[in-house]
């Protein structure tokens, strides 16, 4: 097996509409943006930084709101298919492929093409598959399996007019999939979103969290890891990057345990309460089986109620709620008067917490009957949604307890 490249090369870092100002702040607090490690590219939907292929790996790991850490292997100018398909084919891919007689030699390309050349997405995929697999012919006597199944490497082909750039994707699946929810229940929010969600209401552990229409979970375990600094990259174990013929394990296995070295795993005394309530019992079942799934059953309190008897602990902190807004489930009709009850509990239960509320309907939105101090765009799926954060007051408005978006929370 070759070693390694050691090189530093652009790595784009993918991410869901609206959250890539979430993702920048995460990469500043790792400390990227500083001198020599400058975002080169800043886009909606991803950022760019020069990265080895060791750096590349930690981030996958330690990124919370990230989709995906790519590793750029080539760039170059392109202008037409024939011109891809020689560049591509001057790659050794027989270095980064493992041999088409042995486990794992299969690969998946993945292309966005943005190019007067190209009316049909499909071809420059072909182009590069067809490249590669030509180059393994000629080297080795064989060509690996080619597929859309994601279970060797992993390429992503950005070609922009005449100009194009290889990417080795490290995780492969999308970092989402944390290997945790085992059971997803209804409509579950995906954990990347939800860990976005938290970080965009001002959560980072030093302060409760309660949860009320929990669901299956994924918002108290994402808390719970903020809480307790663990990697969420830790708890899924299968990367695309050990699936390269590059020797990587013992660099890979390092990664790992510089990672793992940053997050503890303190009891529920060591960080504040987390509470996360349901109606349903087989909501909080599936809750309690992933967050034991995650490692984090310990540190969250889960308790089968209704939302308004959610028990409220004295020392103030966010109290965020994921009701459902008759997109995917229900009549929005009927959920209004669950809407204006979630107001109600906000008043007369959580005076001096920042209240929030995610939902993707402004209709019921209204019904809450308080003004959001702040509204922050997410995509959930294909669904427009709102982060709406409440200023929950204690008394009047001119004696605050808690403020923090500079908006009012009074009916």
């Amino acid at each position: 097996m070759p070693p390694p490249p050691t090189k530093r090369a652009s790595t784009r870092i993918t991410c869901a509409p609206h959250t890539a100002p979430i993702l920048r702040a995460e990469l500043e607090a790792l400390g990227w943006g500083r001198e020599g490690t400058e975002f080169q590219e800043e886009h909606p939907t991803y950022l760019q930084v020069g990265a080895t292929l060791e750096q590349a790996m930690e981030l996958a790991l330690r990124l919370r709101t990230a989709t995906h850490v790519m590793w750029q292997l080539a760039r170059f100018r392109c202008p037409s298919p024939k011109a891809l398909y020689t560049e591509v084919a001057a790659y050794p891919w027989e270095d980064l492929i493992r041999p088409p007689s042995g486990p794992d030699s299969y690969i998946t390309i993945r292309a966005h093409a943005d190019t007067p050349t190209i009316d049909n997405q499909m071809y420059p995929a072909l182009v590069v598959k067809d490249a590669i697999c030509d180059r393994m012919v000629k080297k080795t006597g064989a060509r690996p399996d080619a597929g859309p199944d994601r279970r060797g490497v992993v390429l992503s082909l950005y070609w922009k007019d005449d100009r194009a750039a290889l990417f080795l994707n490290i995780n492969a699946h999308s970092l989402a999939n944390r290997g945790y929810r085992h059971l997803p229940h209804t409509a579950p929010m995906r954990e990347t979103l939800a860990a976005a969600v938290l970080l965009a209401a001002g959560y980072d552990g030093s302060t409760p969290l309660v949860n009320p229409m929990c669901g299956s979970g994924t918002l108290a375990i994402e808390a719970a890891l903020i809480a307790t600094a663990r990697a969420p990259g830790l708890l899924r174990p299968d990367y695309a990057i050990t699936k390269t013929n590059w020797d990587v394990d013992d660099l890979w296995q390092s990664v790992r345990a510089r990672v793992k070295k940053t997050g503890g795993t303190p009891g529920s005394a060591d960080i504040p309460p987390i509470i996360a309530t349901d109606h349903d019992p087989a909501a909080l079942h599936a809750a309690k089986k992933n967050a034991q799934a995650a490692g984090v059953d310990h540190l969250i309190r889960f308790i089968e109620c209704d939302f308004r008897q959610t028990p409220i602990p004295s020392e103030p902190g966010h109290i965020i709620l994921n009701p459902e807004y008759g997109e995917r489930m229900g009549d929005a009709a009927d959920l209004e008067p669950t809407y204006a009850a979630i107001g109600d509990f906000f008043k007369q239960k959580c005076p001096g917490w920042t209240g929030h509320v995610f939902t993707g309907s402004p209709h019921l939105a209204k019904h809450i009957g308080l003004k959001p101090a702040r509204k922050r765009p997410f995509m959930n799926a294909t669904i427009e949604c709102r982060l709406l954060t409440f200023n929950l007051y204690k008394g009047t408005k001119s004696s605050p307890v808690a403020d923090g978006g500079g908006g009012t929370a009074k009916r």
